[in-house]
């Protein structure tokens, strides 16, 4: 699932990051969600969300070719993965982690941020195409 934003509505308060790191990694860890909520100070309550726009620049790093696009979707083949990061890298909105064995982690389109978020600043793009 393609997402979409709308940072007028978003509050801060991280329920896509929990939930994010819930379905992901099996615990809450905020830090290593698959997308960022950045304050925008000095303006007071105005937030900027960071999420994988599915733009393939990380396929387009990995030397492997473990990253493939389906769907409109880049995910990870991590039998093909070799751990290299340079994907991580490129990542111009730096929202890949590296998980704790090593392998990056990027957004694998389960939507469950879309449908916690509770003030729905984070939506399933629905105008998306697919490839």
């Amino acid at each position: 699932m393609k997402l979409k934003v709308k940072e007028e509505q978003c509050s801060g308060c991280n329920v896509c990051r929990v939930v994010c790191t819930l379905q992901n990694f099996g615990a809450v860890q905020p830090s290593q969600a698959l997308l960022r909520i950045k304050g925008r100070f000095p303006e007071p309550g105005t937030y900027q969300i960071a999420y994988c726009n599915q733009c393939g620049d990380c396929a387009d790093a990995c030397p492997e070719d473990a990253i493939k696009e389906k769907n409109g979707e880049y995910n990870i083949d991590y039998d093909l993965c070799t751990q290299c990061l340079l994907c991580v890298d490129s990542c111009p909105l730096e929202v890949m982690v590296v998980t704790e064995a090593g392998y990056p982690a990027k957004c694998t389109g389960c939507g469950k941020c879309v449908k916690l978020c509770p003030r729905q600043a984070v939506l399933a793009d629905r105008d998306a195409r697919g490839s």
